[in-house]
């Protein structure tokens, strides 16, 4: 079972921003299942902590929830919804399964979403992508995330998502190291609790 930071409910291990969304729910696949983005405010929480809502906007959004609390309550569906097709995507890829066809289509809609959301700038001698009013969208905290999920399935990266080998978390990052045989989400907690647990086992065989 992960032990939660104290400050955050949140880990940013997966190397990707679609992947840290994807591991919003603590000890996903253990008894002790913990759903993180638990009401409009977590989620905006995350999006603030990970980059991809500035303190400003998310400071305008809360306010715009507060006054359409059901708008955000449904928002908070979708972007569970959106989540769990995220996970469901990148852990069969990790295991060289299946891709399950409603979390694709679900993931879609949600890129095509984001694409009619965003435009084309230039400007310091460079082009740059940019969403267009994300302060007055409930869910322009996801535009980023689905556009993420897209250019990593394309990507030759995507040989590199790996699954935690935790039986309870099962969360999945984006192994960057040299040898690519990263095999926890963290060593200090997923890594460590296992090797404890099969030091454990072998004393009490002896």
């Amino acid at each position: 079972m992960r032990q939660l930071r104290s400050k955050s409910p949140f880990e940013f291990t997966g190397g990707n921003v679609c992947l840290d969304f994807a591991n919003t729910v603590d000890n996903r696949k253990g008894e002790n299942r913990q759903e993180l983005l638990t009401d409009y405010a977590r989620l905006l929480q995350w999006a603030e902590e990970v980059g991809v809502t500035s303190r400003k906007t998310g400071e305008h959004l809360q306010q715009l929830a507060s006054e359409a609390p059901g708008n955000a309550q449904s928002t908070l569906r979708h972007a569970i919804e959106l989540r769990d097709a995220i996970y469901d995507i990148f852990a069969a890829v990790s295991l060289r399964h299946g891709i399950p066809s409603t979390a694709l289509a679900t993931l879609n809609r949600a890129v095509q979403h984001a694409s009619r959301q965003a435009q084309i700038t230039y400007g310091n001698r460079r082009f740059n992508w940019e969403w267009l009013f994300p302060e007055n969208s409930l869910d322009s905290m996801l535009w980023p995330v689905a556009r993420a999920a897209a250019d990593l399935l394309v990507s030759d990266d995507l040989a590199n998502v790996r699954q935690c080998a935790s039986e309870d978390c099962a969360w999945v990052f984006l192994d960057k190291t040299k040898n690519h045989r990263r095999r926890w989400c963290e060593m200090r907690t997923c890594g460590n609790r296992s090797k404890a647990r099969t030091y454990y086992q072998r004393q009490r065989q002896r």
